[in-house]
């Protein structure tokens, strides 16, 4: 046996433990090479077999008449970059006349398998230009969220999705979103996660948590509020929402609407004030809104209403003065009670792990993204933190919050503590904290001289 064959063998044995074991290095050393080599080769031969060519114009087929000549082959779309990334490739295909992007979106899966790739999904970046994403590897088993992600105030990487892209939530474009799941589905951990990653942004952190407060005391350094029962809950939502109208006055105080004033200039949100006067923004996080909704007698009917009218109140008027609301629980449904579907129609963002029945997972998806239903309801039990993502434009996408512990989200709310803001109006519900207790050596007694 020759050395040559001895070095090939050792590579495809360590391609092949790569492939099994470390499927992300596999990619990174030899899966990117083999997967460019397949796509450019199989190409042509790929497109015409999922349907995706055009017949070539007339004027090439009478040239071609007219020159003797075979016809010309049917065109695929032209591949306008071809980019390796760190979890698979990314295609950007130019579409030829008569072609839509409906047609790639609806050959997804054919491609998947003729290229031999892990997942493909497409989208259109403008008109006559479609990009495929390419994963080589299943990058939801083992979620490791890339070295450098951008963050920037009030958007925050919170989850990795199936095409190895980050999913930011962007309090700016969506800002109130809805998260549903049944028990141990990841939705505790998808929580930890927003709060470790806001606790390092100049924001306010308000919570309220109705069992008990195990789910959100433990952070309390970092909040600037918490309620750990209903009635303390309503209290708290009458301040927010006191803070709310105080918002306002202050942005009528300084729009400063004269003739004198560019447009860019008139404050419409906090956003538009100035650094000096602009409020801090608040993240409102409810743990488990049915705690808030359920009611047995007359006295919890009207705390019941008082609550669920002070979130619909934040909900439709809240995003102006910096107030975004962030709903958790198992169901979300009209079996609530009154109210609770005006509050859903507020909620844009829409996140839903694993949950029990189609039911609600309809309640998440079904008034915006009716296809994400299914995909809802398919995830498996042993893949906690899996979820389904969408908002109102319609699209969806499956994603998977990196595992945070309590003691990895603790950590990092006692490191930014200090960034923790003083709300007047909420100082009644400061969560009480014991006080640090620093470790000081204490030296150990000497021995007494011994006497004459």
């Amino acid at each position: 046996m020759t050395g040559f064959t001895v070095a090939l063998l050792v590579v495809v044995a360590v391609a092949g433990l790569l492939r099994w074991r470390r499927p992300a290095w596999y990619w990174l050393t030899f899966g990117v090479t083999l997967a460019t080599l397949r796509v450019l080769v199989r190409y042509s031969s790929v497109m015409d077999a999922c349907g995706l060519t055009v017949p070539p114009p007339r004027w090439r087929l009478a040239i071609a008449r007219m020159a003797n000549r075979p016809a010309p082959q049917p065109r695929a779309p032209r591949i306008l970059r071809l980019r390796p990334t760190r979890t698979g490739l990314v295609l950007g295909l130019g579409l030829r006349p008569g072609q839509d992007a409906f047609d790639v979106a609806a050959s997804c899966d054919r491609l998947r398998h003729s290229f031999a790739m892990y997942g493909v999904t497409s989208r259109e970046i403008r008109s006559g230009v479609v990009e495929l994403r390419m994963t080589g590897y299943d990058v939801l088993a083992r979620v490791q969220m890339p070295a450098k992600v951008e963050r920037v105030p009030m958007r925050i990487p919170v989850a990795l999705c199936e095409d190895g892209a980050v999913h930011y939530r962007d309090y700016r474009t969506t800002p109130h979103a809805l998260t549903v799941g049944a028990t141990k589905s990841g939705k505790s951990v998808y929580q930890r996660n927003l709060v470790a990653e806001l606790a390092a942004q100049d924001v306010a952190l308000v919570g309220i948590d109705c069992k008990q407060g195990v789910e959100l005391f433990p952070l309390a350094r970092r909040f600037s509020a918490l309620a750990d029962n209903p009635d303390a809950a309503a209290e708290l939502l009458d301040a927010l929402v006191t803070h709310m109208e105080g918002v306002y006055q202050l942005i009528r105080a300084e729009q400063r609407i004269t003739a004198h004033v560019p447009d860019a200039e008139i404050a419409a949100d906090i956003w538009d004030l100035p650094d000096h006067l602009r409020p801090t923004p608040i993240v409102l996080l409810v743990d488990e809104v049915a705690e808030l909704a359920l009611f047995a007698t007359k006295d919890e009917e009207k705390r019941r209403d008082r609550i669920i009218t002070a979130l619909a109140r934040l909900a439709q008027l809240g995003r102006a003065a910096g107030i975004y609301l962030e709903i958790c629980g198992q169901r979300f449904g009209s079996e609530l009670g009154k109210g609770i579907t005006m509050l859903r129609a507020q909620l844009t963002a829409r996140t839903a792990h694993r949950v029990n029945d189609e039911t609600s997972a309809n309640m998440a998806f079904g008034d915006i993204a009716p296809d994400a239903v299914l995909a809802a309801i398919s995830i498996p039990t042993d893949t906690p933190g899996l979820a389904v993502t969408g908002d109102s434009s319609g699209g969806w996408a499956r994603i998977r919050t990196p595992h945070t512990s309590m003691r990895q989200a603790v950590n990092a709310c006692n490191r930014h503590a200090h960034r923790t803001p003083e709300l007047p109006g909420l100082a009644a519900f400061r969560p009480e904290l014991p006080p640090t207790v620093s470790l000081v050596k204490i030296p150990a007694p000497t021995e007494a001289p011994a006497s004459a």
